[in-house]
């Protein structure tokens, strides 16, 4: 490392140890520095013999746009030490000479001075004087241009403790103050529209709520949705879209009524914010946004292109106490808008039956997350037999949660609920470690387990399934991943994709709850699966009803001839198994044959050392 050059530039201090002028070493081809004012007060000692460390300070600071000052307090006077003229664009010297004269360059919008930060400072000059910076914006040019300059320096004071003298550097940051207006704007307005962006509109919206309450008024909150516009970027592009968006919030602004705000919620929705508005006011208002956007289409680059909004609407603090709670209840009011017809308007009202379902959703889903957590959930064995001998083919595994109390919750009181609150994974994940530890235990034993719809495409399942088949060899060939038909017809390429995948591991495919969905059998044949199972809705009554026995047996036969085989689902009596037998059903399995119980036929298994069974 170099030694420094201890010849830099200093400031001489007096006595007190407050700055007086500028002054540096001797040093090489140093010109005087001139004042603005004229004078040569900057004037260094003569020349001293020329060094490779020499440095021009006043050069250097001019390079980078920066010129240091020293202020007199006492006598006002200002003493620049480079072209402070030329950098603040100063029409005369005079402007500069003094601290009251700078003041008056000051643009009258500007709330900082350095007047105050060194007059008005709270703080005490120990010996090494105060540091200060700030911004302020000056118009001194002939044009009257807004400069931006940081100010930034140090004051000392006298032996009373006032200030005496300061000195610091002047620069000019006209371009990092217009970023940082810029950052500060995106901070709290949207940049397409120009209108509040979503944190900003939830500071209004809770002021507003504040404010209500305050007064014992309502205020009002709805959520504008623009229909279609997914449809719009496709067709047109996100340019187009993006002029729609624009158009839109011009045209609720201009139907709106003094006082009431406006923000971009998100992509393709607003928010508003309504004072002093109660129920026939919040009608009103949706009339006019309602119109506002529909009555005339839309100029864009693309050409006209027709915009409707849907709007859901909450009053406060009628239905509504919190930010959260009045945000959670437009957006579930703009859905049911949507739903009923896109282009209208709803306003939230209470339901007590839905209330009552959602408070029974967070009780169901701590249940099943607790049960997961403390290994209550278990498995349950319903039989499939053979039609013609009865002697089981298969047994069909179905989730059970087992209670504080002993008792079980059925899988069609959890899985509903487990769907909605996206557990339903956790469930399915956690059957198929018991269900293949099961199998693992019992090598006769061949089995079919059911996978959501959510878990086909899940990454952490496939990776689940092949994890423990390799840990287990011979399961695989026993094993059967039933589908439901009304997952499967929902996308056919994607279910193609998931039972090749099953059946690349060995394991078979089965459609559960077949004729729900009335999937054509030229479908049926391209998904390349192993069983149907025919939906018990159907065979229930077979016995009893023409239809279903037209229908069933023509199931059966078709199923025949594409070379499936067959389970007829819910067989409740001997004489409908005696017709599905005759008519060439593969398997049976219901009441008759015997319902899911979680006693196992084969008798007690010594639960599975997952960590052993996953070694490779």
């Amino acid at each position: 490392m170099q030694d420094r050059d201890t010849r830099a530039p200093v400031f001489r201090t007096s006595p007190d140890g407050a700055p007086d002028v500028f002054a540096a070493p001797p040093r090489r081809s140093e010109l005087p520095i001139e004042s603005t004012a004229g004078a040569n007060v900057f004037a260094p000692p003569a020349p001293a013999p020329a060094t490779e460390s020499a440095v021009d300070a006043a050069a250097i600071m001019a390079s980078v746009g920066e010129v240091p000052y020293c202020w007199d307090i006492a006598s006002d006077a200002l003493t620049w030490g480079g072209d402070a003229a030329g950098l603040i664009k100063a029409e005369n010297a005079a402007a500069l000479s003094s601290g009251r004269a700078y003041a008056k360059l000051l643009d009258p919008a500007t709330t900082a001075s350095r007047f105050d930060a060194v007059m008005k400072s709270s703080q005490r000059d120990d010996g090494r004087g105060v540091a200060y910076q700030l911004q302020y914006a000056l118009r001194a040019g002939p044009d009257g241009a807004v400069l931006w300059i940081e100010d930034t320096g140090r004051w000392f004071a006298d032996a009373s403790g006032k200030p005496s003298r300061a000195h610091g550097v002047v620069r000019t940051i006209n371009e990092r103050h217009e970023q940082e207006e810029r950052l500060a704007f995106l901070s709290r307005f949207d940049s397409l529209t120009g209108e509040m962006n979503r944190w900003r509109l939830a500071e209004v919206l809770q002021a507003t709520m504040d404010e209500t309450a305050r007064q014992r008024g309502s205020c009002g909150f709805m959520l504008v949705a623009i229909d279609n516009l997914s449809r719009l970027n496709e067709a047109y592009g996100f340019d187009v879209a993006d002029e729609v968006i624009g158009s839109v919030a011009k045209r609720l602004r201009a139907k709106m009524r003094g006082g009431d705000e406006i923000g971009r919620f998100s992509g393709n929705k607003f928010g508003v914010i309504l004072n002093n508005c109660g129920p026939e006011d919040m009608e009103r208002a949706a009339e006019r946004f309602l119109a506002g956007v529909r009555d005339d289409v839309i100029r864009t680059a693309a050409g006209p292109v027709a915009a409707t909004v849907t709007i859901g609407g909450v009053t406060a603090p009628r239905h509504a106490r919190s930010v959260q709670e009045i945000l959670a209840r437009a957006q579930e009011t703009l859905e049911r808008a949507k739903a009923k017809r896109r282009g209208s308007f709803q306003v939230y009202r209470p339901n007590v039956e839905r209330d009552a379902m959602r408070r029974e959703n967070v009780r169901s889903g701590d249940e099943i997350v607790a049960a997961l957590n403390e290994r209550r959930v278990v498995l349950a064995f319903e039989p499939a037999v053979d039609a013609a001998t009865r002697k089981p083919a298969f047994y069909e595994c179905l989730l059970r949660i087992k209670r504080a109390d002993g008792s079980l919750l059925k899988a069609n009181d959890v899985i509903p609920v487990a769907e909605r609150l996206g557990l339903v994974r956790l469930l399915d994940h956690r059957v198929l470690e018991l269900l293949i530890g099961e199998m693992a235990a019992v090598p006769g034993l061949h089995a079919s387990v059911n996978v959501s719809p959510a878990s086909t495409v899940d990454p952490d399942w496939w990776s689940a399934l092949d994890a423990l088949l390799r840990a287990h060899s011979g399961v695989a060939e026993r094993l059967i991943v039933e589908i439901t038909e009304m997952a499967a017809i929902q996308d056919l390429d994607d279910t193609r994709g998931f039972v090749s995948r099953v059946k690349d591991r060995g394991c078979r495919i089965a459609i559960d709850d077949f004729g729900a969905g009335y999937t054509s059998f030229r479908n049926l044949r391209k998904l390349g699966v192993d069983l149907l199972k025919i939906d018990g809705a159907f065979v229930r009554n077979v016995a009893q009803s023409e239809d279903d026995r037209a229908f069933v047996r023509t199931l059966i036969d078709l199923a025949r001839r594409l070379g499936l085989k067959t389970v007829a689902e819910w067989v409740q009596d001997e004489h409908a198994a005696q017709i599905l037998e005759a008519w060439g059903c593969d398997h049976l399995q219901g009441a008759l044959i015997g319902l899911g119980s979680v006693e196992r036929p084969w008798g007690t298994v010594a639960p599975v050392d997952r960590r052993k069974s996953m070694r490779p």
